[in-house]
């Protein structure tokens, strides 16, 4: 028997978007996505409840602040005392994970949705997927956005308005399009 697209979808090979399965699981996360970007009002706890319904992981203390957008969110895992400013947009059709104490400011985008570079293939509607793994302790400033297969080591800094394209050693600062490697500077 061959794998659906869902399964094609988060092993990582090129699926079929418009599959039924994928398209109902889109469409609940559109629901709960109404729901939680509604409950802005709401106490920490009742948000935190909200994302427990529809994320992979919510480890404890962490927070979004609606409005906040994403394809399935069960891809999507938290881990303690992370922090998503308003706005921000994961395109997890493959996991992304967030460490500890990691704090991603407003309009910040992750994605693992990939497409083919090849046109045919585009013009078939396949898509692909690429985990995006941001390790603990990391600050990605207001605006950043950060590419399909990216992982960013603990510690790292992103500067506002980054493109990250490629992996982010620990401890590292990068800025700019495409996101580059910057030295430390003295009192940092």
């Amino acid at each position: 028997m061959s794998p659906s697209e869902k399964e094609k979808m988060l092993s990582g090979l090129p699926y079929r978007p418009g599959d039924p399965e994928l398209q109902a699981d889109m469409a609940a996360a559109k629901v709960w996505m109404v729901r939680y970007n509604a409950a802005l009002a709401e106490t920490p706890a009742v948000r935190r409840a909200l994302l427990r319904e529809q994320l992979g992981a919510v480890g404890e203390g962490a927070v979004i602040r609606p409005p906040f957008h994403c394809d399935y969110g069960y891809n999507i895992r938290l881990g303690q005392g992370v922090f998503l400013n308003y706005n921000c947009v994961i395109l997890d059709v493959a996991e992304v994970s967030i460490g500890d104490g990691t704090q991603i400011g407003p309009a910040v985008q992750l994605y693992a949705a990939d497409h083919p570079r090849d046109p045919q293939a585009r013009a078939e509607g396949l898509e692909s997927a690429k985990p995006v793994r941001i390790g603990r302790n990391v600050w990605i400033g207001g605006g950043a956005i950060v590419l399909p297969g990216v992982t960013i080591g603990d510690d790292a800094v992103v500067g506002a308005g980054s493109v990250v394209t490629r992996d982010v050693p620990a401890g590292a600062t990068v800025v700019g399009n495409p996101a580059r490697r910057v030295p430390a500077r003295a009192g940092d």
